[in-house]
């Protein structure tokens, strides 16, 4: 579902053709990836809420909003809020690092290898992992992370390098909020501004329950009503996409080194409107106008596209 970030990388270096032109170094393409791959992911919101306006197009693979919301589900996360004396902590904190790497060298016939440190912490924290055999990625279906240990589905070749990448998942906006306790119904809670919560509260017949429970939201927390509860909260929420990194190895060439790179997470789709977008802000890097207009007229014919 990843894009490439060396295919990526290689096919901007070849349009921007580094012999007229100019080059763009790994620094800059890691930069300047990572704000095109934040720019895609934040419109897509924006998309969607368009397209619920517009009659759609009841085919297969030619529904927008089902479009969309493939590419947002890459996102998607649900987990527990932590009770605090401050309210219920969203699941955007993460003690020590944001991401740990690991690294063990394959042994015959050991399938399993112990994590540590903050690789162990991040993954007990439920992180996005990354695992590669010889420099190869795998496939999620081809490996698991349980009790703390890197399980592998298949034998590696003995002393074959095993690289495990853990992120953090960081918020990044609000989804549903949900109640589960016991014998009681799952409870989907309301969310009220402040001004709402006093009126709510002063009437014995507004006020909230156990099976109609609301919840104030500031900063990085929810306010749950009533406040009995303390336990049994879960979010649903969009994190922020990692961002992506073409790592290399070398000191007179770049070489790159898929085992310290990050892919872009956004949907495969995007190769082409990822592409022309890090050549617009290329362009502007090499200071050449033919890269900026072409790009630019590409951006803007794409957008209009979707939107007719």
């Amino acid at each position: 579902m990843a894009i490439n970030v060396n295919t990526v990388y290689q096919t901007v270096l070849l349009i921007l053709n580094k012999e007229q032109r100019g080059y763009m170094t790994p620094v800059e393409f890691n930069k300047i990836g990572g704000q095109v791959q934040l720019e895609i992911f934040e419109k897509y919101a924006e998309d969607m809420n368009q397209q619920l306006r517009v009659p759609q197009v009841d085919l297969d693979y030619s529904d927008r909003q089902i479009n969309i919301d493939e590419k947002l589900s890459i996102f998607k996360e649900i987990d527990a809020a932590t009770y605090t004396t401050s309210g219920f902590r969203l699941p955007s904190q993460y003690s020590g690092n944001s991401s740990a790497s690991q690294q063990f060298t394959a042994v015959n016939p050991q399938l399993s290898y112990a994590l540590a440190g903050n690789a162990l912490t991040l993954a007990n924290q439920g992180a996005i992992v990354n695992v590669f055999v010889a420099g190869v990625q795998l496939t999620d279906a081809e490996y698991s992370v349980t009790g703390g240990n890197l399980v592998l589905v298949s034998q590696p070749t003995a002393q074959d390098l095993i690289d495990i990448n853990l992120y953090a998942k960081q918020f990044y906006r609000l989804g549903t909020v949900i109640y589960t306790a016991g014998a009681l119904p799952i409870q989907e809670l309301e969310r009220v501004g402040s001004s709402e919560l006093y009126h709510l509260l002063s009437s014995n017949l507004t006020k909230p329950t156990t099976t109609y429970p609301i919840y104030t939201y500031k900063g990085n927390y929810l306010n749950v009503y009533p406040t009995t509860i303390q336990s049994g909260i879960s979010v649903n929420y969009l994190r922020k996409p990692i961002d992506p990194i073409w790592n290399f190895s070398g000191s007179t060439q770049y070489v790159f080194s898929p085992a310290t790179s990050n892919n872009f997470e956004i949907h495969s789709s995007e190769q082409t409107e990822l592409i022309i977008k890090i050549l617009l802000y290329a362009g502007v890097v090499v200071r050449d106008r033919e890269i900026i207009e072409v790009a630019a007229g590409q951006i803007q014919q794409e957008e209009m596209n979707q939107k007719s």
